[in-house]
């Protein structure tokens, strides 16, 4: 049993490789191809477009490791049921969770991969992205994302921005303004801030304090407008998203956000999401062991790479949309996270003993 478990890893390791490069550069393919309607704004040339490609590619291995397994798995043993190989196992006393037991090790491999994919190298690839086309396109604007919010430098002014939500509403807006000498001439503190145009954003709830020598003055507006050169564009190349940031950066953004009484769901389901992601690699694996009993004359390897994309497609939406089903109905974050793996889990053991019976 040892030395078959080996050939089933290989076989599988290297089916599945090939299978992850395939994606990698099908989805880098279209990354270059949407890419390329922003060359020449600013310093934004080919050789930029290339790098951010390739910045990109992490980001794309760890959302694609559990689809990559499943088909790699289903492509290595239709291999082996086209060679007749699967039946001598089958002959010879290999039941199904004997299979299971012999994939399992290199799940788990793969899953550890995913996770140290996830926490260490996307959340360090996307922020090099962004500062990529930033300083690309010539914004003027530098900018780093910390527990306390978004900092950014606009010219001569340092704006924090506590929370930016998907319709471009700004939440905790301070404004520090200094002179061509470097010298703080006022802070402005806004509830929120609404986009309207151009560059142009109208604050509520205003509070400014200027300062002139040794003199200060405090201001109190219900609305005001503010000349920025922030746009909802440049604010989503700024603002990494909770599922691509790292579990260290995410346990400390909730604790900030709990502090200032602010709404937890999303990053919630984007924490447990990191921790269960993984292991859904192990959970795609053992769903496509069922197939490999599906008769050459019923489809053979084309029927069942086309229901792995299928499966693939559907766990990945099936995620999606847990996600946003437990954003909307304030369901428990580890549920709204967990459960579509969970839920594959069930049906991948449930034809397992299926086909057992048979």
């Amino acid at each position: 049993m040892k030395t078959l478990r080996r050939y089933i890893t290989r076989q599988v390791l290297a089916a599945t490789a090939l299978v992850f490069a395939a994606l990698l550069m099908l989805f880098a393919f279209f990354d270059l191809i949407q890419e390329l309607g922003d060359l020449g704004k600013g310093r934004y040339s080919l050789w930029l477009a290339l790098l951010k490609v390739t910045l990109s590619m992490p980001g794309h291995a760890y959302e694609l490791f559990p689809v990559a397994a499943l088909l790699g798995t289903l492509f290595a043993l239709a291999q082996l049921v086209a060679n007749s190989e699967y039946t001598v196992m089958r002959v010879s006393g290999v039941s199904a969770m004997s299979m299971v037991i012999a994939i399992t090790p290199l799940g788990l491999a793969f899953a550890m991969t995913c996770f140290v994919v996830g926490e260490f190298v996307v959340p360090f690839s996307e922020t090099a992205a962004q500062k990529l086309l930033l300083q690309s396109r010539n914004t003027g604007v530098v900018a780093q994302e910390f527990r306390s919010g978004l900092w950014v430098k606009d010219y001569r002014s340092f704006v924090n921005v506590g929370q930016v939500s998907t319709d471009a509403v700004l939440s905790s807006v301070r404004i520090y303004e200094f002179d061509d000498q470097y010298r703080l001439k006022s802070i402005s503190e806004a509830r929120s801030g609404d986009f309207r145009g151009g560059n142009h954003w109208l604050l509520k709830d205003v509070v400014s304090t200027d300062f002139d020598g040794d003199r200060t003055s405090v201001r109190r507006d219900t609305e005001r407008e503010w000349t920025s050169v922030l746009n909802p564009g440049i604010l989503n190349v700024l603002m990494v998203v909770p599922e691509r940031m790292s579990l260290t950066g995410l346990f400390n953004y909730i604790e900030h956000l709990r502090e200032n009484g602010q709404a937890t769901q999303r990053q919630e389901i984007a924490l447990y999401g990191k921790i269960t992601y993984p292991l859904a690699v192990v959970v795609m694996m053992i769903l496509a062991l069922p197939f490999a009993y599906i008769r050459a004359r019923d489809g053979g390897i084309s029927a069942k790479i086309f229901a792995g994309i299928m499966l693939g497609l559907g766990f990945h939406l099936a995620s999606r949309l847990f996600g946003h089903l437990g954003l909307l109905n304030a369901w428990p974050p580890l549920f709204s996270a967990a459960f579509p793996t969970l839920l594959f889990l069930l049906a991948a053991f449930a034809m397992m003993y299926r086909v057992e019976r048979r």
